[in-house]
């Protein structure tokens, strides 16, 4: 799969990403950094086929109006970074099967959401 992790998450997030064999890419990597506007880092995402990882609900509005993003959205509230990517290595097998057939898929501290 193919991610672009967003400005509020840790750039490290895609060296773990790439280990389990994902390209990965942060929003750091893109010409305008981190004040990429959230319409340049959709139609980035939408052009390249990446998923966005996020926390942002812009995105969320996003998705509903347009179908774009494809979507991981962290609803963790606070959490410390080391505890948010055990969730996340923890359930990327069922993220990685979750969008294989959706577009939208949410991770809480407790649960995997599919939304359709």
């Amino acid at each position: 799969m193919k991610f672009l992790v967003d400005a509020q998450l840790p750039r490290h997030f895609i060296g773990w990403l790439a280990e389990a064999g994902h390209d990965a890419l942060h929003t750091l990597d893109l010409p305008l950094g981190n004040r990429t506007p959230d319409s340049e880092v959709i139609a980035y995402a939408a052009r390249e086929g990446r998923v966005v990882v996020s926390k942002d609900d812009d995105f969320i509005q996003s998705f509903l109006l347009t179908g774009e993003p494809q979507l991981l959205l962290i609803s963790t509230g606070n959490i410390a970074n080391t505890e948010l990517e055990k969730l996340l290595r923890t359930n990327l097998p069922g993220i990685e099967a979750a969008f294989a057939a959706h577009r939208f898929v949410e991770i809480t501290r407790d649960a995997l959401v599919i939304h359709e």
